[in-house]
């Protein structure tokens, strides 16, 4: 299918210049060749990994987050080839910025970077130094401010995070002040350097990629945030309601230097009186929102995520990933079934291969055709991959769906026609998704759900869905659930699982040369499954005091109505003919919001609540769907169900 005009427009213009960079690149980064010999494809492993320099450098930030009347300087740990020192070329650089490397480790395997008897580091984690190096990059690791060897205080996604990883671009740039010592007056200068800068990470890390594209800082080309947040206030709240119960100084305080955290005690201070749990939007939460400066944007972004990342949750790429679309940012995009898991391991070649092809396209402008390929993986099946020319589909129609009374209390159906009469339920903090969903077809006094019956035709949702609730309470606060539930049986990658969604097994695979203190070699994975008979696929959640503002609660009124609309984690999912579409509305989901201070129970007016839905093929592709289905229960549907969530955690953004 042909790329959306924007895109193709995008597309044709990069290609051009690429088309120019790749041949310069070609002469800088690759052995001697006949002028006539045709541009690269591909970077190659030419270069000495064993023989790589590896050096330190500490740079200004220009912020003093410690108040200690010095500039901060954050630690920047690189290996570079030699060969292309010695002969002068300027290469580019992947980043990885990180508050983990000391505290936690990064990867399946917890490593954290080690160092020899000079400072200078010898093993960094992941596989990116020993694939890369070789192919002509140089890899940097930047400790934020307040962890490991860096000065400064950790906020959470704040300036000084940020700025941590953005004055390392900088300085690459030659626009910021490198030393090499955290306090000595020796300049570093980055003259091996061409500037251009990708970043990438996971969780956190990845989170930093998003944060410093959001400023704009000319150099970075590229990021490749994998489960990564781009907004801290829905880290922790869900318009109003506390998706965990600590803050961010909890986070800050998890990953700081024993030193640093000594002399951060106002930073802490201030992540407490700036985040109260009431879960209202204050001063801290707007400097954390990466989404609103998406306008800034000038780095292309690939995008990876798990659909049942718990943690991380979806919502933050779909937020994101629509903010980059109405900027016309390049973007490409994996969705896995998984948790909060790398694609290392998930889809190690493939991925390896992916991220190679991504990396030469966009730092050294070769022509590989990676940005002519769909826009979209998902993995729809464990281990099956399918694409997308574009992401959401190009057919996709927002759908209204509208609940009505069934036989039975709390046990209705779903269609287009609008609902009529009252359902209602007693909030229950013991209870979660999985207990609502087991018992759909069951009239209980903990949530009302809404059924299609059996379709007869497939039925795809890609993209973030909104549930409006009009609900009356009967105490002072309440709390809102709505999830979106396939009813049949189907094998699905285990996200419940603490390891979610993988097993790590004894035999390694390695991923370019390794040193004698910094393997290539990590264990291998594969897809852990589990045979469930419903699939949770989207969630949502909020506060009913939040009703008049996202950000702002109020007490309720008991016995006065209320309108609030739930934004729903964004997916794509496939109902399969045969399997029923369901919509539960509750209240507080355990495990993944607290509960409010009182036990409500809720009257949902069914006239005037709905779910709007993306799918493939807008409202006829329902209607055809649905079209001769009966919403009558089969006892059978449920028989056996395994609970998917019984061994599940939450743990930090980690």
């Amino acid at each position: 299918m042909p790329l959306p005009a924007r895109r193709r427009r995008f597309t044709t213009w990069r290609s051009l210049a690429t088309a120019a960079t790749a041949a310069l690149m070609a002469a800088f980064l690759t052995p001697a060749v006949a002028n006539s010999a045709p541009a690269p494809k591909e970077s190659k492993p030419v270069y000495s990994y064993e023989n790589a320099i590896r050096e330190s450098v500490w740079v200004d930030t220009g912020l003093d987050g410690d108040s200690d009347g010095k500039p901060d300087r954050v630690a920047v740990d690189i290996v570079r080839p030699r060969e292309l020192a010695r002969q002068g070329r300027e290469i580019p650089v992947i980043m990885d910025a990180s508050p983990y490397y000391s505290c936690c480790g990064r990867g399946n395997e917890s490593q954290r970077k080690t160092y020899d008897a000079s400072g200078n580091v010898v093993q960094m984690p992941l596989f990116y130094d020993n694939y890369f190096v070789p192919r002509g990059y140089a890899f940097v690791g930047v400790d934020l401010a307040g962890t490991n060897r860096s000065d400064g205080c950790v906020d959470v996604g704040g300036r000084s995070d940020i700025q941590s990883a953005k004055a390392v671009v900088d300085w690459l740039n030659g626009r910021a002040k490198g030393y090499t010592s955290r306090t000595g007056t020796s300049r570093a200068t980055a003259t091996w350097t061409n500037g251009r800068t990708g970043m990438i990470g996971k969780s956190y890390d990845g989170t930093i990629a998003n944060g410093v594209a959001a400023t704009g800082v000319k150099g970075l080309e590229t990021i490749v945030p994998i489960s990564a947040i781009s907004s801290w206030y829905d880290y922790y709240f869900a318009k109003g309601a506390p998706l965990y119960d600590s803050g961010p100084d909890w986070l800050s305080n998890y990953v700081e230097s024993a030193d640093a955290r000594a002399r951060c005690a106002a930073v802490q201070q201030k992540l407490v009186d700036q985040a109260p749990r009431t879960g209202d939007w204050t001063p801290l939460w707007t400097e954390r929102d990466y989404v609103k400066d998406a306008r800034k944007v000038k780095a292309s972004v690939f995008v990876v995520h798990g659909r049942q990342d718990l943690n991380v949750r979806p919502g933050h790429f779909g937020q994101w990933w629509d903010a980059l679309a109405k900027n016309g940012v390049e973007r490409k995009i994996w969705i896995s079934q998984t948790g909060h898991v790398d694609p290392f391991d998930f889809r190690r070649a493939a991925w390896v291969d992916t991220l190679h092809r991504w990396f030469d396209h966009e730092l050294l402008g070769y022509d590989n055709g990676i940005d002519d390929e769909p826009m979209a993986d998902i993995e729809r099946h464990p281990d099956k991959w399918v694409t997308s020319s574009v992401w959401p589909p190009r057919s996709t129609g927002t759908v209204t769906l509208r609940p009505d009374k069934g036989a039975q209390a709390g046990v209705g159906t779903l269609g287009l026609r609008r609902g009529s009469g009252t359902e209602t339920f007693t909030d229950d903090p013991s209870h979660s998704e999985t207990d609502w969903a087991a018992r759909i077809d069951q009239s209980t006094p903990d949530k009302s759900g809404f059924v299609t019956g059996p379709l007869t035709k497939a039925l795809r949702l890609s993209g973030s869905s909104k549930v409006t609730v009009t609900a009356t309470p009967t105490t002072s606060t309440a709390h809102l659930s709505a999830v979106l539930v396939d009813l049949g049986p189907d094998t699905i990658r285990d996200y419940a699982d603490p390891a979610e969604g993988i097993t790590t097994l004894a035999d390694r695979t390695c991923w370019g040369p390794s040193t004698s203190g910094d393997s290539s070699c990590f264990k291998e994975t594969r897809a852990k499954t589990a045979d469930v008979d419903y699939t949770i696929f989207s969630r949502g959640w909020a506060d009913l005091g939040n009703h008049a503002s996202d950000g702002t609660g109020a007490p309720l009124t008991p016995g006065k109505p209320y309108t609030i609309t739930l934004d729903l984690h964004v997916s794509d999912h496939v109902i399969p003919k045969g399997h029923r579409l369901a919509l539960i509305v509750a209240g507080t989901d355990k495990d993944l919001i607290d509960p409010p201070s009182s036990t409500p129970t809720l009257k949902i007016d069914l006239s005037r609540t709905s779910a709007r839905v993306p799918l493939v093929g807008g409202a006829d592709a329902f209607a055809s769907a649905t079209k001769g289905a009966t919403s009558t229960p089969d006892a059978s549907v449920l028989d056996g169900v395994r609970d998917p969530r019984t061994a599940h955690r939450v743990p930090g953004a980690e």
